[in-house]
């Protein structure tokens, strides 16, 4: 079946035509690229990150994507020191802060901006603007709600920079991506999984891919960052008593707030030689085809894989190649169902990477995230060609209650300066700084593995932890 063919039964078997309707008004084309634009980072879709400690300030990642005059919302201000930086080290120029204050939910900066003087200041410069685009982090119903009430007030086109709803989490649902892989690709492409809708069925399955795997494991659909995984060696499932089995399923499923019938996956967890994505922008169809923005080894932690941070990929070019033509089929795909915006995809490279090997999807990303965020801070603000780097978030309790000021004074003249391009450190996402002794950083070198060094030993020791 060809790859059209492909996406033409996935859309019908999910009556997307028909999804899609309600929202068609708002969607993004080429016209819309003269307006202002507000940027969201929103991420209440996302089941599970109110555990991650500082997370109601990761909503300033939004200002690394703002444009001179853009706007950009958030619950927390902006911190004025952080704000000097990106204007005077970063030189992104002026952008508009709009409080977000209307949710009893921190994280649902949309919902925020949906009532009160949010709402009101936004759509008077809708109004003024003669237009708007919202360019969120991930393109979900409570954006797209926004835009509509938006137009609305203002009586001016206010449209959505990302995909409609249905096809958002066409990307986002883990079962729904592997749907679309094996559709366009054939089999083959994801590891082994199945879905199930019971503890009991999970614990089957997982006993009966523990007879053919060395380890396998637990997925939510709709998690992100490892955080609704599970994994288990086999050989402790296959000597393992039944009731103990479904036991540890249902604690995992409880833990993370399962409700039947929602899909579980059981998933064979194969040994990686490494963990890379791609990553892509997925323009409006009359604006031209998929565009491959990097290739990246992601940084994993622990057994369930836990997003640590990312660096430019290493890997032979034959790997390289197999990723980037193999997702180029899927990023088409997900075009062609109507996703607009930017997209990843995760993948496992099996085997010898400089020799016999195979390559695997795990899930798509289909939002900005991790790993797109600073690779388009490095574009932005590097000039030249991207240089090899190591980005990650940056954790230490020496780093409690100090101010992004002080810490720019430890870090002296490392500090990147995009005016001179001198420098080896970028920082973002500095609001847990003070409460959690945590930010981004973006550590520059010649090579990778001064890079890593850059990261690994000297930012510690400027500083003085």
């Amino acid at each position: 079946m060809s790859a059209s063919a492909a996406v033409r039964d996935l859309a019908d078997r999910l009556k997307l035509d028909a999804q899609v309707e309600p929202f068609r008004e708002r969607c993004w084309t080429p016209a819309a690229a003269q307006r202002q634009v507000l940027h969201l980072e929103d991420v209440s879709a996302i089941p599970f990150l109110t555990a991650i400690a500082g997370v109601e300030e990761y909503q300033h990642r939004a200002r690394v994507r703002t444009e001179p005059g853009d706007l950009y919302a958030t619950v927390t201000p902006p911190d004025p020191e952080y704000e000097t930086y990106c204007r005077e080290r970063l030189l992104f120029g002026g952008a508009c802060w709009v409080e977000a204050g209307g949710s009893d939910n921190r994280l649902a900066i949309a919902r925020g901006c949906s009532a009160g003087d949010a709402f009101d200041r936004l759509a008077d410069g809708a109004r003024r603007a003669e237009g708007l685009t919202v360019h969120p982090y991930m393109s979900t119903e409570d954006v797209w709600e926004l835009a509509a009430c938006l137009a609305a007030a203002a009586g001016v086109p206010v449209s959505v920079l990302g995909p409609p709803p249905p096809v958002t989490w066409i990307a986002n649902d883990k079962a729904l991506f592997a749907e679309l892989v094996e559709r366009v690709l054939g089999p083959g492409w994801m590891p082994e999984s199945h879905a199930v809708t019971s503890p009991e069925e999970c614990a089957a399955m997982l006993c009966t891919l523990a007879a053919r795997y060395t380890g396998v494991g637990l997925k939510r659909t709709r998690c992100a960052s490892g955080t609704g995984n599970l994994v288990f060696e086999a050989a402790a499932l296959r000597s393992g008593e039944p009731d103990a089995i479904v036991t540890a399923v249902r604690a995992f499923l409880d833990r993370t707030d399962w409700q039947p019938p929602e899909p579980i996956l059981a998933v064979a967890w194969e040994e990686a030689a490494a963990s890379p994505s791609t990553q892509w922008w997925l323009p409006a169809p009359a604006d031209g085809l998929p565009r491959l923005d990097g290739i990246y080894e992601q940084i994993l932690a622990g057994e369930e894989r836990v997003f640590v941070g990312s660096r430019p990929s290493t890997l032979p070019e034959p790997v390289n190649r197999a990723l980037a033509g193999a997702s180029q089929e899927i990023a088409g795909a997900l075009q062609a169902l109507g996703y607009v915006g930017r997209c990843s995809f995760d993948h496992l490279v099996l085997g010898d990477p400089d020799g016999n090997f195979t390559v695997r999807f795990t899930e798509c990303n289909g939002r900005w995230g991790g790993t797109s965020t600073p690779m388009h801070l490095v574009d932005r603000v590097v000039s030249g060609p991207r240089p090899p780097y190591r980005a990650q978030d940056f954790v230490h309790d020496g780093l409690l209650s100090v101010s992004f000021g002080d810490l720019l004074k430890r870090v002296g003249g490392e500090a990147f300066d995009a005016r001179t391009q001198t420098g080896r450190f970028i920082f973002y996402n500095v609001g847990p700084l003070k409460s959690c002794g945590k930010l981004d950083v973006i550590a520059l070198g010649a090579t990778q593995a001064d890079a890593e060094r850059a990261m690994v030993d000297d930012l510690p020791r400027l500083l003085g932890l």
